[in-house]
């Protein structure tokens, strides 16, 4: 099976080019104003022109009203929503858009309960629990997830070339998403770093296929 890829957090023409350029399947855009790689709905809206058909566009947010996620959606084409917040399921599905609940990874949560919680997202992001949101560019220890955990797995946290190879082999997510793990700064993705992370993938998908 192919593992499909997200290129989150872009802020710049050239880096949504790359990651296109790349194969990545999405873009993901961070509406969360805490964040370095803060976009407003209008700045998102300008580099979603340069998305071409069949690449996902994603939203990610961070307890924003219901009224500021309609916004985003009214001014950029969004295909998936994502949250990274307290958000519950009758918030998440408000939109009636596709969602992803990310669950912030730690010894002690219940990762079987937190999904069942969400029956209804599209899948489950599974990313580093740090000290505010989002995982900081940190790995979480993959033996937390549970065998036959329900839904369909997205893994985040702490991936770039060198170990989503192995990350693949070992979780067996439908997708990953990768941030930090190609940028050159927050919120500047360096591009040789981007085609280097899509490659390690297909690289991981083809030896998975082999045996």
């Amino acid at each position: 099976m192919k593992t499909r890829i997200k290129i989150c957090g872009l802020t710049r023409e050239a880096d949504v080019d790359a990651a296109i350029a790349a194969g990545a399947d999405a873009i993901g855009f961070v509406f969360y104003p805490s964040s370095p790689r803060y976009l407003t709905p209008a700045r998102a809206a300008e580099l979603a022109q340069r998305i071409p058909p069949f690449v996902d566009t994603v939203g990610l947010f961070v307890n924003a009203t219901p009224a500021e996620v309609l916004a985003a959606c009214a001014a950029v084409p969004l295909n998936v929503l994502q949250f990274h917040g307290d958000e519950d399921a009758a918030y998440c599905r408000q939109f009636a858009r596709p969602w992803l609940r990310a669950a912030r990874v730690r010894p002690g949560l219940d990762l079987v309960e937190f999904a069942r919680s969400f029956p209804d997202a599209r899948g489950l992001l599974l990313d580093a629990f740090v000290e505010g949101y989002g995982g900081g560019g940190h790995v979480f220890d993959w033996t937390l997830i549970p065998p036959g955990l329900p839904g369909h797995l997205v893994l985040s946290g702490g991936l770039h070339a060198d170990n989503v190879g192995e990350a693949i082999r070992r979780v067996r997510p439908v997708a990953v998403d990768v941030s930090s793990g190609v940028e050159a700064g927050k919120g500047i993705k360096d591009h040789e770093k981007i085609a280097a992370f899509v490659a390690a993938v297909r690289a991981a998908d083809a030896a998975i296929g082999e045996v």
